[in-house]
């Protein structure tokens, strides 16, 4: 099943929108109406470069991904998928240039009201000069 399903409240398709809006939004204001629809409270993000918990560690983080990166987009590499309120999402970062930066997969555990619990980032395509296998097992967060 994909793209039609609905867990509980928000459409999976809506869900989708607002993840891809908190990564990619231009004010403030947009970030954080994007990350109170998509995020449940207390939301869970791990990924090889750190542990965050809540939305605020969330924002933070790409808060200072966007300010090094400069501009970037955030994109789907195909059709997100979704069963048993879980989700995949095959993504790519492309930089204001135009170049592919990385790619990879979240895996998200979704909550009875259809927003994300948790977020598992793994890196199809690591960012060059970047090694998820030794940063996943540094212990340190992404700070």
């Amino acid at each position: 099943m994909t793209g039609t399903s609905t867990v509980q409240n928000l459409p999976f398709a809506q869900l989708v929108d607002a993840y891809l809006l908190f990564w990619n939004a231009d004010t403030a204001e947009e970030r954080d109406r994007a990350a109170e629809t998509a995020f449940a409270d207390g939301v869970a993000y791990r990924a090889p470069i750190g542990l965050l918990d809540g939305t605020e560690a969330l924002t933070d983080f790409r808060e200072r991904f966007v300010g090094h990166m400069d501009r970037a987009a955030f994109r789907l590499r195909g059709r997100p998928q979704t069963h048993h309120a879980r989700a995949r999402l095959a993504w790519e970062i492309v930089t204001g240039d135009g170049d592919s930066f990385a790619e990879g997969t979240d895996i998200l555990d979704l909550g009875e009201d259809g927003r994300i619990r948790s977020v598992t980032v793994f890196l199809d395509r690591a960012p060059e000069g970047f090694d998820p296998e030794t940063a996943a097992h540094e212990p340190h967060a992404a700070a």
